[in-house]
Formats: C-alpha cells, structure tokens, sequence
C-alpha cells in the first residue's frame, strides 16, 4: 500500500523545495554578475588599450603613424628618428605615467571609501597628498632666490616623496593607537590642514622663480617622468595589488562595521593598517611624481560597482583599476590636444566633477 503523505512532511519537502529553488536563483544571480563582471574587464580593457594608443599620437607636434613608416621607406631617416625619439622618450612614458597613476589612485580610493565606510572619501583625505606638497614646498619655496634655479624636477619629486612618507608613517602610527574610523578620518583631515598652514608660510615668503617651480608641479600632470618614475609607481602599485587581494574579503565584511567584523573573526585594526600601508605607498609615489591628481580616486570607485554590479572587492578593486586608468588617459589627451598647455591635473578635475555630481544624482532618483 501507498504510505499517505503527513502534513509535516509534506511541509518538510515544500520547505526543502523553496530552499532549492531559492539556492538556483542565487546561483543564477552569482552567474550572471560573474559574467557581467567579465564583460566589463574585457570591454575596459580594449578601450584603454585603445586610448593608450591613441594617446600616443596626440600633442602639439602632430605624428602619425603613416607619418613614421613614409620616413622610414623614403629614407628620412633624420625626421623619422626626430618624431621617434618624441614619441618614445616623451610620450610614451606620459601616457604609461597616466596608465600607472589612474590604476594607483583608484585602487587606494576604494579601499579608503571602504575603511572609512564614506562614498566621499579619497586616497588624500589621509594628509598623504599634504605630505608630499609640503616636502615639494620645502624643496622649492625654503630655498634661497639664489639657488631657486638649482631646483630639478627630480629633486622635487624627492622631496616630495619624503613628505609623503613622513605622513603615511604619522597616519600609520596613528590608525594603530586610535579606534574607529571616525576619530582616523578627523586626525587625517587635521593634519592637512596643518600642513597646509605651513605651505602657505612658506609661498608668503617665496621669490618668483620659486613659486613657479612649486605651481607648476602643484597644477598636477604626467610629463616629464622618465623611466625610473614609472618603475618606481609600478612597483609600488604591484606592492598595493598584494597588500588590497590579501585584504580583499576583510574589506567586505568590514563594509558592514567595526562590530560586524570583529563577531566574523576580523580584525579591524589590523585590515585598516594593511589597507592604508598600500594605499599610503600608492598615493605617495603617485604624488611624487604627478603632484596632486584629484578626483579619479573618488570618482573610479563609484563607477566600477555601477558597472559591475557589485561591492565585492574581488570585483570591484580590478574594474576600478581600469576605470581609473581609463580617465587618466582621457584626461591626458584632452590636455594635450587643447593646442595650448594645460595640466592634466585641472583636467581631471574638469571630468570628474560632472561625474560625482551626476551619480549623486542618479542615487537620489
């Protein structure tokens, strides 16, 4: 005979079916974001490569690559080799400096919008970016009008380099004594404006010719970097990957609080201090070398997760990358095909404005 089916058992196998069927929906959701996720790496990856490219050729001199090869076969040899040396010694280092400096940023801005739990915050809201202003204001504005031409581009950079680092330590050794977030953010945002008291002392005192050199490294830009900059940044940026994959998962779950975290095993402290050592490390040699490049750390973040679909960091860091280096790009050749210098710094400005009014926006529809 046909055993009659109980009501609690018929509940137990309704329930389990609910379950399954709920299990099949979030495999399918999981799905389709891995996918998206993929079509969005992909898709960004092509058009920065292609911007890249297209970077190469666009400044006041106007080169081509049909340009290059009639040189090369008509034997002139002489201009083929002049718009040659322009295109690997100048530019080619500009546009992979962008490439570098947009992934860096990007990458260090979405870590500290997740630390601080703050769609505001940015790679400089921790006094780093203040650092390396204030070691490039001691390099060019506390020197005597005398020696004001010895200054180099490389000196500045140096100096500001040290300034950086003298922050990050100031705010490493903080975030080991302070807990909480918000009494970090404050001590960051604090120590900015202290050292932005002192910058603006020394330019009361500075001649001309100094506060030339410091403007025009303040005003932000990719030229003028040579090869042992960009291996500087791409060491540091490959440090940050390390650093931001190890502490990938920990982010997540930090998203949810300091309380949260610490119930689920994490350690906030520790996942702070590793997420502000790469992104200090990051900033500060993006700084060093670029002057102060605004906004892209703000602004790459919020598109990545539109994007993507997604707050996970696993997915939401790599898209961000390449999110920022894409508007490093198009930030650079926008200041280069202007006809006349402008710093790509102003530039970035001008593109991710629009872009962080526009989200806050759309966020609140």
């Amino acid at each position: 005979m046909d055993e009659k089916p109980t009501k609690g058992k018929m509940r137990k196998e309704s329930r389990t079916g609910r379950e399954s069927y709920g299990a099949m929906r979030t495999g399918k959701r999981d799905g389709d974001r891995d996918r998206i996720f993929r079509i969005v790496i992909v898709s960004g990856a092509a058009l920065l490569l292609a911007l890249m490219i297209l970077d190469l050729f666009i400044g006041e001199i106007a080169i081509s690559p049909a340009v290059l090869l009639k040189g090369a076969a008509d034997g002139g040899a002489a201009e083929a080799g002049t718009l040659r040396d322009i295109l690997l010694k100048i530019r080619l280092p500009r546009m992979i400096t962008a490439v570098l400096a947009g992934a860096s940023l990007s990458l260090a801005g979405i870590q500290m919008q997740s630390i601080f739990r703050n769609p505001l915050a940015d790679p400089h809201i921790m006094g780093v970016s203040s650092g390396a202003a204030l070691g490039a204001a001691a390099a060019t504005l506390a020197v005597p009008t005398a020696m004001s031409a010895t200054v180099t581009g490389v000196t500045v950079a140096a100096s500001a380099f040290a300034g950086a680092a003298a922050a990050s330590a100031l705010m490493l050794a903080a975030s080991a004594r302070l807990k909480g977030p918000g009494a970090l953010l404050i001590c960051g945002v604090m120590t900015g404006f202290i050292i932005n008291a002192l910058i603006s002392l020394m330019q009361y005192n500075a001649g001309a010719e100094s506060l030339r050199t410091y403007y025009s490294w303040a005003a932000g830009g990719f030229t003028g970097i040579g090869a042992g900059g960009c291996i500087v940044m791409a060491v540091a940026l490959a440090t940050g990957i390390v650093l931001s994959g190890v502490g990938a998962k920990r982010l997540d779950i930090m998203l949810f609080g300091d309380e949260y975290a610490a119930l689920s095993g994490v350690r906030p402290g520790r996942t702070r201090f590793i997420a502000l050592l790469g992104s200090s490390l990051m900033t500060g040699c993006v700084t060093a070398f670029c002057g102060p490049i605004g906004f892209v750390g703000i602004v790459a973040p919020h598109i990545a997760r539109r994007l993507t679909r997604s707050a996970m960091h696993r997915k939401a860091m790599p898209a961000s990358m390449v999110t920022g280096a894409i508007l490093c790009v198009t930030a650079d050749m926008l200041s280069q095909g202007c006809g006349t210098a402008v710093p790509a710094g102003s530039m970035m400005a001008l593109i991710g404005i629009p872009l962080i009014l526009a989200a806050m926006i759309s966020g609140h529809r």
